[in-house]
């Protein structure tokens, strides 16, 4: 697990590294690709007044005060994505052993709020703790480690 932690504010690029089973494991901030926002991306991004649509408000009281609030922040975090003040990432685990890369791709999560408002980038860190825990990459590799040192198994 990464012990390490993402800052609350990254850059494309940003890494924090760990050591897992001898091997050093490393996770990237690489851009999302995709270009659509968050809206598109999201169903129930806007809130809505109406039980059967998505981004249902919920019933109950002040029901048109929490619709304002949730439409406000809503209008805020587009207004934001639109401006580039957080963006969408995936979070790419490399492996190396003694400074070897040994896959630069090793398992990868997109769709990620990177920057988002109010957020002190906590998932970037659970997306990659989530992905260290895929012992299979590591065992593998692992199981690959005796032949690529030279080492007999």
């Amino acid at each position: 697990m990464f012990t390490e932690r993402f800052s609350s504010f990254v850059c494309p690029g940003d890494a924090i590294t760990c050591q897992i089973e001898g091997f050093t494991v490393s996770a990237r901030i690489i851009p999302d690709d995709c270009p659509d926002p968050p809206d598109q991306r999201q169903d129930g991004f806007w809130p809505s007044l109406y039980k059967d649509a998505p981004g249902f408000i919920g019933p109950g009281n002040n029901f048109r005060a929490r619709f304002a609030k949730a439409q406000a922040k809503a209008e805020a975090v587009m207004a934001g994505w639109r401006k580039g003040e957080w963006f969408y990432c995936g979070i790419v685990l490399s492996v190396s052993l003694d400074g070897v890369e040994l896959a630069p791709h090793a398992a990868s999560l997109w769709g990620i709020e990177a920057n988002y408002p109010g957020s002190e980038n906590e998932p970037l860190t659970e997306a990659a703790n989530a992905l260290s825990t895929a012992r299979a990459v590591l065992k593998r590799l692992a199981d690959l480690a005796p032949s690529i040192s030279g080492k007999a198994p």
